[in-house]
């Protein structure tokens, strides 16, 4: 056995140097991913968050809405229609951050996703490109691009269907919705998203919206089904609002 052991000594070296000529030139000054060691330079946002205070049914006073006159039509309508969440429709943007339930925020590599206790909604901001698909196909969620500006995460969406109401209250939108999230810590434990809606065909002018989360680091997300135009439960209490 020793008369072996100067070739098993050669072959482990040949294949040694052979491993490393395959290797990429600086690979071994690399000790992790730049985009990793890039990213965890911004804030961490992540864990399961709960709205601050108790449900606001709109985001702004209808009265004070720069409604055009499609959208004065369009809201009558929905005041006088179903809730959609009550036929278990998705709620889009930006309403669901008016929903009371919790939500988690997921950092992943291109990629940060929030996932909604509320008809377990996923929802993918995408952190890997700066524009939107040129053929997009209308969707509730609508598509999301995010980028970092300081310690403010901000989205950009667009590419929504008009089935949605900007929030609980009724205030329409049409296809042409645009929203712009801005989306921070204001404490350790508080999160604060500011909102920009743009509707050209639904309001003269973008109006904006401030709503503040708290963190819960015991919650987890829970279960909860809402499909096949069920009829869905509100929170014990909850009152649908009333002209």
């Amino acid at each position: 056995m020793a008369m072996n052991r100067p070739y098993s000594w050669l072959l482990s070296t040949s294949l040694t140097f052979a491993l490393a000529a395959l290797a990429p030139a600086g690979a071994a000054a690399q000790p992790q991913d730049s985009k990793a060691a890039s990213a965890s330079k911004h804030p961490d946002l992540a864990g399961v968050w709960f709205m601050q205070d108790k449900v606001h049914p709109n985001l702004i006073a209808p009265q004070e809405a720069p409604l055009t006159p499609w959208g004065a039509e369009q809201f009558k309508i929905n005041r006088a229609s179903l809730n959609p969440d009550s036929i278990c429709l998705p709620s889009g943007v930006p309403r669901i951050w008016q929903i009371p339930a919790p939500f988690e925020i997921i950092p992943l590599q291109g990629r940060i996703l929030i996932f909604h206790e509320h008809e377990h909604i996923v929802r993918q901001i995408h952190m890997n490109r700066t524009e939107h698909p040129k053929d997009l196909i209308p969707t509730w969620m609508g598509d999301s691009i995010g980028h970092w500006e300081g310690d403010t995460l901000v989205v950009d969406t667009t590419g929504f269907n008009a089935l949605t109401w900007v929030d609980l209250w009724g205030l329409p939108h049409s296809e042409a919705l645009h929203v712009v999230e801005r989306i921070h810590r204001v404490g350790k434990d508080v999160l604060e998203v500011n909102l920009t809606i743009e509707d050209p065909k639904a309001y003269t002018k973008p109006w904006t919206a401030v709503r503040r989360f708290d963190l819960k680091p015991s919650w987890e997300i829970g279960e909860e089904i809402c499909e096949e135009n069920n009829e869905y439960l509100f929170p014990p209490g909850w009152k649908e609002p009333k002209n």
